[in-house]
């Protein structure tokens, strides 16, 4: 595990520096070898028939949606595409989606909204796509609409990070009645590197603004924004995908029963104080005085 490698190495006579867990976990949530969406996608799921365009500018090869079946039941899947091979990294913008990717994903899930069919995300990208076109093209606006959407649709969904889960680009594919997180994963408001620069001047300083993020599974799940936590095999899910594989399997199939039990109000009322009460940390009294509420109540 990341936190048995940070562990303090001495030769010589000296103690190298330890790596913070949060940035080992980083790295882990970085790696190239971890599986990526559409390898949960293709593990998970069957009869895959992949949704191509948003009907209004493009086709966006960072995101991917499509039918499929899930236990013998028709699902809607979504996730974003990060490529293995150089050319296909810089033709999906290294995962990052452009305004037409969400565009898309919303079309997808409208569809299954109509349909009846609950929605699974898959989430790995570090951001939006900050490119000029993108936000010529309304990526703010299209980010914003999925939030909308997505927090009313009429069907059970569940959105799993599997590894970078980077601001709103993440959170518009995650306004879901489930939040799961792969343990190694990481979910922030900016990337370390950004706050470091933004806080410090000093891209450099990313192992220290990843500390004071607060961003890993263990850590997000404390502040109440997500539902379940994977453990991850050994070294991490890029050391044994299989194994990764059965446990998410097992835990979306116990998730969506548990949706599918409730009545829809039910449903679309729990979604609701969900998202309302995340970073919700006091109430107050009628004389005014704070106390700490309890996340997620």
């Amino acid at each position: 595990m990341a936190e048995k490698e940070a562990s303090t190495a001495t030769h010589a006579g000296t103690s190298a520096p330890q790596i913070p867990e949060a940035w080992a976990r980083t790295e882990l949530a970085r790696h190239p070898q971890r599986p990526y969406p559409m390898d949960f996608i293709q593990a998970l799921f069957t009869g895959f028939s992949e949704i191509h365009g948003d009907r209004a500018f493009g086709d966006d090869q960072a995101m991917s949606a499509g039918m499929a079946w899930f236990h013998g039941e028709p699902v809607m899947v979504i996730g974003n595409l990060k490529g293995r091979t150089l050319k296909e990294r810089v033709a999906r913008k290294f995962g990052s989606p452009d305004p037409e990717g969400y565009r898309k994903a919303l079309r997808a899930m409208k569809i299954a909204e109509k349909f009846s069919r609950p929605i699974f995300t898959f989430i790995d990208l570090a951001g939006a796509y900050p490119g000029i076109g993108a936000e010529e093209r309304g990526q703010g606006e299209a980010i914003a609409r999925n939030l909308l959407e997505m927090s009313r649709l009429r069907v059970p969904t569940i959105a799993t990070i599997t590894g970078e889960g980077g601001s709103g680009g993440a959170l518009a594919l995650a306004v879901s009645d489930r939040v799961l997180m792969l343990e190694n994963s990481i979910y922030s408001v900016i990337s370390p590197e950004g706050c470091a620069s933004i806080m410090w001047k000093d891209a450099g300083k990313k192992q220290q603004a990843a500390a004071a993020l607060k961003y890993t599974a263990a850590d997000v799940r404390a502040l109440g924004c997500v539902d379940d936590v994977l453990p991850e095999p050994g070294e991490g899910s890029h050391a044994d995908a299989p194994a990764t594989f059965a446990a998410l399997d097992e835990r979306l199939q116990f998730h969506l029963a548990a949706l599918r039990a409730l009545p829809l109000d039910q449903l679309l009322e729990e979604r609701y104080r969900k998202f309302r009460n995340i970073a919700q940390f006091y109430t107050s009294d009628s004389a005014g005085a704070q106390t700490p509420a309890t996340v997620g109540a």
